[in-house]
Parts: C-alpha cells; structure tokens; sequence
C-alpha cells in the first residue's frame, strides 16, 4: 500500500542537498560538480538539476559564481520540508521516502500521552527509507477531530505537508523522547528491526500550541541514527 503523492524530482534533490548540508557531508563553501557530472550522479537531467539548484539558492544555501562555480554557504535555520524529521544514515544524510502500510481509524491506546479531545485517531502506520534503504517503522496517531477521513492515496511523502495543505494543521514543534523498546508484531521481515531496537516517542503540537498527534519509530540502528544538532 504505497504513498501516492510523491514529491516532484526538483524538491527530492533539493531536500538529498540540504540534509547533506546538515550533516556536514557537504561543507560550507564546497564547490559542487559541474550541472552536467552533477545531474549525472543524480540520475536527473540538467533542466531538473538547476530547478533544485534554485531552490537551494532560494534559502541561502548555494552561491551561483559566475564562470567559477556552484558554492555551499551553510547556515543554522533551514526551511526543509524535513525539518522535523530527525533520523539519517550512519554515514550522514539520506533522502527519506515513505511506503504506506496501513490507514485506519482506531480508539486511542490509553497509556499515550493526551493528543487532543477525540477518543478517536487515525492510525498511520508507514515505512520510511533512506536513499531506498529501510531505516525507520513508523505508526503517526493523528487526533480524529482534524479530518474525516483519510485514505493512503491522500498522503504525501512529507506528512506535515499534507497536514498543511489537507487539514490547515500546521505542527509547529515536537517533544521527543528516545529510549529502547520492543519491536512491533507487525513489523516487515524485510527491516531487520532487532528484538529490542532505539524508538523515538513523538509528541507534536499545532499552531495553537495543542498537542495533536503521538508517534513511535523504531529505528533500525545498523543503518541509520536519530541525530538532532543544536547550534
């Protein structure tokens, strides 16, 4: 049951650059590839290249140096589509995408945290890859007060998206807390998840600082590390 709304192939570069930028695997003032090696490497065309090329530009992370080159220019506050999501490779970075596995509207367990006054929720559960690689089991509870209905084809590859564009919910912040916990009997034999694996415990509030949905990932550790950097 996969994701139907991908990003567009501009904003899937543009957002593989600036995770790489976070996590220092691209550094300030780097020069990068020429458009053509670099399209090439992207498995993309130069056109779509230089459209991610822009958006970069657009926030202040690139340098456009006429006859010399493209140039990294880092900074601490970035607009990513992913901000809030804090998982990358071992190695660093990772364009995450996301594979539906289940939608549906459940009573809320009793021992989560208050997320809002329904005693309904809807139920995401989803697997999250990094550069096609599964990195995180996901299961978002949304408070069943925001939408009537929600299908797997109505979910973008950024949730947060959808919920602004969909719902007019806008999560402004999160509270995480990390520990170690058993996998879920549901998870896909294809993760690798071990008996006992690092999950992350999401509380997320709205624009009128209400909390609203709970989230657990489970996060495979042998290939990827929830990583939050404070500058």
């Amino acid at each position: 049951m996969s994701t139907q709304q991908s990003l567009p192939k501009y904003l899937q570069i543009s957002e593989l650059l600036i995770r790489d930028i976070a996590a220092g695997r691209l550094e300030d003032g780097a020069r990068l590839p020429t458009e053509r090696d670099l399209a090439a490497q992207l498995s993309t065309s130069v056109g779509t290249l230089r459209k991610a090329l822009s958006e970069l530009e657009r926030q202040g992370l690139l340098e456009r140096v006429q006859g010399s080159g493209n140039y990294i220019r880092s900074k601490s506050e970035v607009n990513s589509i992913y901000s809030f999501f804090r998982v990358e490779l071992l190695e660093g970075g990772g364009l995450p995408r996301a594979e539906v596995l289940d939608v549906s509207k459940q009573a809320k367990p009793t021992e989560f945290p208050y997320f809002g006054s329904n005693n309904e929720g809807f139920r995401i559960r989803r697997m999250r890859y990094l550069n096609d690689i599964p990195a995180v089991l996901e299961e978002i509870w949304l408070d069943a007060n925001h939408a009537k209905t929600i299908t797997p084809a109505d979910l973008n590859e950024a949730l947060y998206v959808y919920y602004r564009k969909s719902l007019d919910l806008w999560i402004t912040r999160v509270e995480d807390r990390i520990g170690l916990q058993p996998k879920p009997t549901w998870c896909p034999e294809y993760l690798h998840l071990n008996d006992t694996t690092v999950c992350v415990d999401r509380l997320s509030f709205d624009q009128r600082d209400q909390p609203v949905e709970f989230s657990k990932s489970w996060i495979n550790s042998d290939v990827a590390q929830y990583v939050a950097r404070i500058k």
